[in-house]
C-alpha cells in the first residue's frame, strides 16, 4: 500500500505556467483556446505519477488580493491589477476562458479544488498545511517563493518549486535547501528573511537598505523578526550606524509586513480531505470536455496516472 502523502496545488502559479508554456496550437482562432487546460492537466498527470500521493488538493484563489492584505500595505499587487479596473486582476485574454473550463475539468475526474472566500491560495494552503501537518508528508507545488515558509523537515512539509525547472524537475526545497539558497535555517526563518526583504514583484517595499543576504544575516544572528525588533529597541550596539537608522525608519512597515508576508493558517476551508477519486466523479460531463475541447488525450493522461481506467 502507497503510504499516504498529501499534495497542495498552487493552482493559479500552475495554470498561469501552463499557459505560458504551451504553445497555442488552434487552428480556428475564434475557438476557445486550452493550452493552460492541456497543460495543468498533464502538470497533474505528471506529479501524480512521479510523487505518489494519497490525497491531492487543487488549492484555489477566491480572492486574489485579499482585503486585510491590501488594508495593511496599499502597494500590495497594485501592479497586478487591469487598467481602469480597481479589484480585477490583470489576466491574459487568452487564459480567462480557459479557467472555468479547468473547474470543470476537476470536477469531472474527482479531483477536490478547495479555497476561501476573502483568502488566497497560499492561504488555503497554509491553512491545509496547519490541518494535516503531523498526519502526513505534505508537498506544497508552486513556482512563489513565498510559501517556502512552510518548510518543516519535521513534519516532512517540504516545496516542489516549479519556477526553474518545471513540473518535470522542480527544486525539492527542504530546510538544506532554504540555508545553502538563502541562509537561514527553517521556514518561520525565511518569512521573517522576507519580510525584511521585500518583494517588488508583491509591491512589498521591505526595509531600506536590507537586501536579501542582510535579511538572512539578522534573522539568523538574532533568530526572528520579533528578537530582532527588541533589539533594536533595547538599543542593541550590534545594530548600529545606517543599518539602525533603516531599521528605525522601517519600524511602521515592520508592525504591518508580517500580516501580509505570512500566509493563513486558519481560513475558513472546508474540511475535505482531498483523497485521490476512485473512480471518475461525473463520466457525461468528463466526456463533454474531452470532445467539445479537444480534451481527450490530457484527460486519458490524468485517468491513467490516479488509476482510474480509460474512457
Amino acid at each position: 500500500m502507497t503510504p499516504p502523502r498529501l499534495m497542495l496545488l498552487d493552482s493559479a502559479s500552475l495554470y498561469f505556467r501552463a499557459f505560458f508554456g504551451v504553445p497555442d496550437d488552434r487552428d480556428d482562432p475564434s475557438t476557445t483556446p486550452t493550452n493552460a487546460v492541456r497543460g495543468f492537466l498533464d502538470f497533474i498527470a505528471t506529479l501524480v505519477r512521479e510523487h505518489q500521493p494519497t490525497h491531492l488538493i487543487a488549492c484555489w484563489d477566491n480572492d486574489w488580493r485579499p482585503a486585510f492584505r491590501v488594508e495593511a500595505i496599499p502597494s500590495y499587487k497594485t501592479h497586478r491589477v487591469a487598467e481602469g479596473a480597481v479589484v480585477e486582476e490583470e489576466v491574459p485574454d487568452a487564459l480567462a476562458p480557459q479557467v472555468p473550463i479547468i473547474e470543470d475539468a476537476l470536477a469531472a475526474l474527482g479531483i477536490t479544488r478547495l479555497g476561501a472566500d476573502g483568502f488566497e491560495a497560499d492561504d488555503a494552503i497554509g491553512t491545509l498545511f496547519a490541518r494535516h501537518k503531523g498526519s502526513m508528508p505534505i508537498d506544497v507545488v508552486t513556482g512563489d517563493r513565498d510559501l517556502f515558509q512552510l518548510v518543516d523537515d519535521a513534519a516532512q512539509v517540504r516545496v516542489l518549486y516549479t519556477a526553474r525547472g518545471g513540473v518535470r524537475n522542480p527544486d525539492l526545497v527542504d530546510q538544506a535547501f532554504l540555508a545553502e539558497k538563502y541562509g537561514v535555517s527553517s521556514g518561520e526563518q525565511y518569512a521573517d528573511m522576507a519580510v525584511l526583504r521585500g518583494d517588488t514583484s508583491d509591491g512589498l517595499p521591505g526595509v531600506a537598505g536590507i537586501g536579501e543576504k542582510t535579511a538572512a544575516k539578522l534573522i539568523t544572528t538574532y533568530g526572528s523578526l520579533a528578537a530582532l525588533r527588541e533589539a533594536i529597541d533595547s538599543g542593541d550596539p550590534a545594530i548600529k550606524g545606517a543599518q539602525r537608522r533603516n531599521l528605525e525608519a522601517g519600524s511602521a512597515y515592520l508592525d504591518v509586513g508580517p500580516l501580509v508576508v505570512r500566509v493563513a493558517h486558519d481560513a475558513p476551508v472546508p474540511e475535505e480531505d482531498g483523497a485521490l477519486p476512485t473512480e471518475i466523479a461525473d463520466l457525461a460531463r468528463m466526456s463533454f470536455l474531452a470532445s467539445e475541447y479537444g480534451l481527450t488525450s490530457p484527460i486519458n493522461r490524468v485517468i491513467d496516472a490516479l488509476g482510474l481506467g480509460g474512457e
